[in-house]
């Protein structure tokens, strides 16, 4: 999560500089907020559905695939972003929720019917 913040951050960085040049210093409001909201959404399901991954996944060979064995679709992702947001606004109760599932999955495991797989190297 830390290596996929940095890449959003640096992305938010260049989102700031064209709002900042085209608007001047007024850029606060509903419209930069959903933007960068897009951009993440974007970042995170577009890495899921095309990889199956992001790149801080990658890093820690992690993966996400769904409980059935289908393709991992944009409506998974789509759940599954929802899940994370619902996790990080009850202050990371989601992702705790790991530790009581029997299954070991987290809110946006459940909510979009995947689970996080450890991969091996190679």
């Amino acid at each position: 999560m830390a290596y996929d913040s940095l890449i959003v951050m640096a992305l938010w960085l260049v989102t700031l500089f064209v709002f900042v040049t085209i608007a001047g210093a007024a850029v606060a409001g509903p419209t930069l907020q959903s933007v960068l909201f897009i951009e993440v959404f974007a970042f995170f399901t577009g890495f899921w559905v095309l990889r199956g991954q992001t790149v801080g996944m990658l890093a820690w060979r992690l993966r996400v695939v769904t409980v059935t064995g289908e393709a991992f679709t944009l409506r998974h992702g789509l759940r599954r972003f929802i899940g994370a947001v619902l996790s990080f606004a009850t202050f990371g109760v989601g992702y705790l929720w790991k530790f009581i599932d029997p299954g070991g999955r987290t809110w946006p495991d459940l909510l979009s019917n995947t689970e996080v797989i450890f991969t091996p190297k190679g």
